[in-house]
C-alpha cells in the first residue's frame, strides 16, 4: 500500500513498507516486468531454464478464471485457487510456448522458492504509552504467513486462534512439505505448529514464525524471562505455515540443506486462506509476510500475489511485508514490490537505518528491526536482526490502531502510521518510522456504535390499552433486522392478554408488506377471560426484516382487555432435512451453511439431531466449525437401537459463526444400520424493543426470557444496550442473569457527555443456567438528566 504523495508530504515519507529477510537462493526478478508487454507473457529466463529439456513450476495469471482451463492444457496442474485468476503448473519448453501464445494469459512468472526474511523496541516505537492507554489490539487478529508458530509456547499460550499449513512436496526441487501430516494442504488445530512434524526435527530453521508472532502480539505477563510484551499483545493470532523443508544445495545454498524456503504459490494459498476467514467473520487486521526475494525499484504489477493482496486490502486486511536485507538503497523484494502492499524496512533503537536494510521509494514504513528478543521454539526467546523483525512491529500497530478507531478504515490507519511516525531521511527519500503512541491519540475516534446483533425472538412488553368495541384496532409493533429473505414457515406469535371476555377478540399478525395472517377469530362460545398462547404461523410469502405488527380488535361491546407482552420468534433458518445414511464402521459427514451472523457462535449454540439407528451405543457426534474447531456432542456408549432425538448445547464462542459447520456421525461397529433424519444449529438471541424511560435519579429494568434451551452459560455471553440519555456520565448498568446474579457492564463516570450509547458488552455467565429471565437494570446515579432504555440483547 504505497502512501499517497499528499500523506508523504505531510509525514515527511515515502511510503510504507513490509520487510523480508535474504536468501543465498535469491533470484533476481528486475525493475519491472516489461516483458509481460513487450515478449509476451512468459518471463524470458523461464525458456532458458527449460532449453535442455527440464521443466519449472510457474505461476500462470489469466484475464479471467474462465481462461484457466485453457491455460492448464500447457502443462502439469499442481495448485489450484479458490478465487484467483491463477493456476501453478509444471511446464516443460513447450508448455511455455504454448503459454506464450494463449489468449488470455497475463503473466507466466516461476514459482519461485524464498527464505523467510522486544522490550526495546516495543517501547521505542511507544507501544508501552499504547498498553498504559489500554489500547492492546483486543478484539483482533494478526494472521503470520510465516514457518509456522509454537503455539503452546507460554508467550503466545491461547492466543492462536486458527491455524493452516500449505506446503509443496515437490521431488523434482528437493521439497517437502513442513505440515504435521506431510501432505501440502492442512487446517484446524496444530497444523501450522513448528514444533510438530517435519519442522520438529530441524532445530532452528523453523523459529522464525514464533519469533514473528512474539514480536506482534505476544504477552509476557506473568511470565518469568519473557520480554514484556509484543506490540499488540491483546490481539489474537492466525497461524499460516507456507514453508517447505528443502534438501538440495541448489536451493539452499553450498552445504547449507536441509534449508527452509517459501514458494509463491504456498503464499498465496495461505493469504487466500486469510480472505476466507476473513469473510467468515474472523477480525483479521493484517497479514504478515516476513519474506521475499528478488530486487524491485519500481511496482511489480504483474506479481501473481498481487491480486489477493489487492483482494485483501478491500475486505480491511492489510498486508505487510517485509522490505528484504540485502541493503539495497533504491529497491525491496517481492512481495514488497507490490503497490498494495504495506512495505516496512528496519531501523535500530537510534533510528539509524539497520545496515542490512532495504529502502527507497517503495518503502512505505520503517521500524526496528535490529536486536529484537522475542519468543522461539523450546519455550525460549532470542534475539534476531531484519526487516522480518521490523514488519510486525507494524502488523502489531495496526491491530492496536484497529481497536482504538474501530470506524477507520484499514487505509486510514496506515496512513495515520505514517503521518504520525518520525521522519527518517536517508540518500533519495524520507520514510516515517512509527510511533504508535502518538498514533493512537492522533485523531479523535469517532463514537462507539456497535451492530445490534441479529435476534431470533423479538419481545415488547408495551401496555397497550384493547378499545372495546367499537373502537379502532389495538396495535403493537415490533421490527425485524438481518433476517435473510422471507420469513419462515413456521414462524411463532406468543401473545400474553388480559381481557374480560376473550371471546371478543380478533388478533392478527401483520407483515412489513401490510399481509394480514389470522392468528385467533372472534368466538362467542370461547368466555374465558385472558389470552396466553403460541401462534404458528406461515409467513413464508413475506420478506423478513422491517416492522411486524400485532393487531387486535375487539368486535363486540362490553368488555375491555390490556395487551402485557407478546413476542415474534424466528425459528433458526440453518438446518439439514435430507435424510442421510450412516455408513456401517464409517463416518457420516453432513453439512449447514451458515451466514449473516456476525462475529463468533454462540454459548450455548443448540445442535439438533434427529437420527433412527439400530444400535445407539455405535454412534459417536461431533460438531465441526468453520475454523475447524471440533465439539463432541455424544461418545460412544451403550444405548440400544431406536430414535436419537436430541438438542445438545455446546459452547462454541471461540469459534466463527458464518461459513460451513459439519456433522460428523461415526458407527464403530457392523451389525446395525440407521440414518441420520436431519439436524439444525441455532443461535440463541433474545431482544426487547420496549421503549423504557429511565427515571432521574432512578433506575429502570427490561427484560427478555429464555426457554427450552440446552447447555449453560459461557464466558462470552453478549449483551447488546441501547440507551439515549442527557449524561451517560450518570448511568450505571448490570446484566442480571436468572440466578438472580448481578454483572457490571457499565461503571458511573464515563462517557461524560450527552447523547446514544450502542455497545455490546462481554459478560462472564460460566456454568450458569441460560432458561429464565435475563434483565437489564439500568441505574441513573445523578440527578438533573433523564433518558431512556431503547434496545436490550441477550446474545448466547
Amino acid at each position: 500500500m504505497k502512501i499517497p504523495a499528499w500523506v508523504l508530504a505531510t509525514a515527511t515519507a515515502a511510503a510504507m513498507v513490509f520487510t523480508a529477510i535474504p536468501v543465498g537462493a535469491d533470484t533476481p526478478v528486475g525493475a519491472g516486468p516489461a516483458f509481460a508487454t513487450e515478449n509476451g507473457p512468459v518471463d524470458p529466463p523461464l525458456f532458458d531454464e527449460t532449453q535442455s529439456g527440464g521443466t519449472v513450476r510457474v505461476n500462470v495469471v489469466t484475464d479471467q478464471r474462465t481462461d484457466l482451463a485453457s491455460a492448464a492444457e500447457a502443462g502439469e496442474t499442481l495448485v489450484t485457487y479458490d478465487t484467483l485468476p491463477l493456476v501453478t503448473l509444471r511446464v516443460d519448453r513447450a508448455g511455455l510456448d504454448e503459454l506464450n501464445s494463449k489468449p488470455g494469459v497475463v503473466s507466466v512468472t516461476e514459482d519461485v522458492p524464498v527464505a523467510p526474511t522486544l522490550n526495546e523496541s516495543t517501547v521505542r516505537i511507544g507501544g508501552d504509552r499504547a498498553h498504559a492507554a489500554g489500547k492492546t489490539g483486543a478484539g483482533t487478529a494478526v494472521a503470520i504467513l510465516d514457518t509456522g508458530v509454537a503455539t503452546k509456547h507460554p508467550f503466545l499460550s491461547g492466543r492462536v486462534r486458527a491455524e493452516a499449513c500449505f506446503s509443496v512436496n515437490d521431488e523434482a526441487y528437493g521439497a517437502g512439505s513442513l505440515c504435521p501430516d506431510g501432505t501440502d494442504r492442512q487446517e484446524g488445530t496444530g497444523s501450522a505448529d513448528a514444533e510438530s512434524g517435519a519442522c520438529a526435527t530441524l532445530g532452528g530453521a523453523c523459529s522464525h514464525g514464533t519469533h514473528v508472532a512474539g514480536i506482534a502480539a505476544g504477552d509476557g505477563t506473568g511470565v518469568s524471562g519473557a520480554p514484556a510484551r509484543g506490540v499488540a499483545p491483546g490481539a489474537s493470532i492466525v497461524a499460516i505455515q507456507v514453508f517447505s523443508k528443502f534438501t538440495s544445495d541448489d536451493f539452499c545454498g553450498p552445504g547449507a540443506s536441509p534449508c527452509v524456503l517459501s514458494f509463491t504459490s504456498s503464499q498465496i494459498k495461505g493469504l487466500e486462506k486469510v480472505y476466507a476467514l476473513k469473510k467468515a467473520g474472523t477480525d483479521i487486521v493484517a497479514a504478515n509476510m516476513s519474506l521475499g526475494g528478488g530486487r524491485w525499484t519500481s511496482a511489480c504489477a504483474t506479481d501473481p500475489r498481487k491480486a489477493v493482496i489487492d483482494n485483501l486490502l478491500a475486505e480491511g486486511v492489510a498486508t505487510v511485508v517485509s522490505a528484504g536485507n540485502n541493503g539495497y538503497s533504491d529497491a525491496v523484494s517481492a512481495p514488497g514490490c507490490v503497490a498494495s502492499a504495506v512495505t516496512v524496512g528496519s531501523t535500530t533503537d537510534d533510528d539509524q537505518l539497520s545496515s542490512f536494510t532495504n529502502r527507497g521509494p517503495l518503502l512505505d514504513l520503517f521500524a526496528p528491526g535490529t536486536a529484537i528478543v522475542s519468543s522461539v521454539p523450546g519455550n525460549t526467546y532470542a534475539s534476531k536482526n531484519g526487516t522480518s523483525m521490523a514488519a510486525p512491529h507494524v502488523a502489531g500497530a495496526l491491530a492496536v490502531l484497529r481497536q482504538a478507531y474501530p470506524t477507520e478504515g484499514i487505509d486510514s490507519l496506515v496512513s495515520l502510521l505514517a503521518t504520525s511516525g518520525t521522519p527518517v531521511a536517508y540518500t533519495g527519500a524520507t520514510t516515517p518510522r512509527i510511533d504508535l503512541g502518538k498514533a493512537v491519540t492522533a485523531i479523535e475516534p469517532k463514537p462507539e456504535a456497535d451492530a445490534k446483533p441479529r435476534s431470533f425472538q423479538v419481545d415488547n412488553d408495551k401496555d397497550v390499552d384493547i378499545p372495546d368495541a367499537p373502537g379502532a384496532p389495538a396495535t403493537s409493533p415490533v421490527t425485524v433486522s438481518g433476517y435473510p429473505g422471507n420469513a419462515p414457515r413456521n414462524l411463532t406469535a406468543y401473545v400474553n392478554i388480559t381481557h374480560t371476555y376473550r371471546g371478543d377478540l380478533k388478533l392478527e399478525l401483520v407483515s412489513p408488506t401490510g399481509t394480514a395472517y389470522p392468528l385467533k377469530n372472534p368466538n362467542v362460545s370461547d368466555s374465558g377471560d385472558d389470552i396466553v398462547a403460541e401462534f404458528p404461523v406461515d409467513a413464508s410469502a413475506s420478506p423478513a426484516d422491517g416492522e411486524w405488527t400485532l393487531r387486535m380488535t375487539d368486535t363486540d361491546d362490553g368488555d375491555s382487555g390490556k395487551l402485557t407482552t407478546w413476542s415474534l420468534l424466528f425459528p433458526t433458518p440453518f438446518e439439514q432435512t435430507t435424510a442421510q445414511a450412516i455408513p456401517e464402521t464409517g463416518t457420516l459427514t453432513s453439512a449447514i451453511a451458515v451466514s449473516g451472523i456476525d462475529g463468533n457462535a454462540a454459548g450455548p449454540l443448540q445442535v439438533h439431531a434427529n437420527i433412527a439407528h439400530g444400535k445407539i451405543g455405535h454412534l459417536r457426534l461431533v460438531l465441526q466449525s468453520p475454523d475447524s474447531k471440533s465439539y463432541l456432542l455424544k461418545p460412544y456408549g451403550s444405548e440400544p437401537g431406536g430414535t436419537l432425538r436430541t438438542t445438545y448445547g455446546v459452547d462454541a464462542t471461540d469459534a466463527v459463526a458464518n461459513g460451513t459447520w459439519t456433522l460428523k456421525v461415526t458407527d464403530s461397529a457392523t451389525g446395525s444400520t440407521g440414518e441420520l433424519k436431519g439436524w439444525s444449529l441455532g443461535f440463541p438471541s433474545y431482544e426487547n424493543q420496549t421503549v423504557k424511560a429511565i427515571p432521574d435519579k432512578n433506575y429502570t429494568e427490561i427484560w427478555t426470557k429464555a426457554s427450552g434451551l440446552s447447555g449453560v452459560g459461557s464466558a462470552k455471553l453478549q449483551v447488546y444496550v441501547h440507551v439515549e440519555h442527557e449524561f451517560l456520565g450518570d448511568l450505571r448498568i448490570h446484566l442480571i442473569a436468572p440466578d438472580g446474579s448481578l454483572h457490571l457492564l457499565k461503571a458511573n463516570g464515563t462517557p461524560a457527555v450527552a447523547g446514544s450509547l450502542k455497545k455490546i458488552y462481554t459478560v462472564d455467565v460460566t456454568d450458569l443456567p441460560v432458561n429464565g429471565w435475563w434483565k437489564l437494570r439500568v441505574d441513573d446515579v445523578g440527578l438533573g438528566d433523564t433518558g431512556t432504555v431503547n434496545n436490550f440483547v441477550v446474545r448466547f
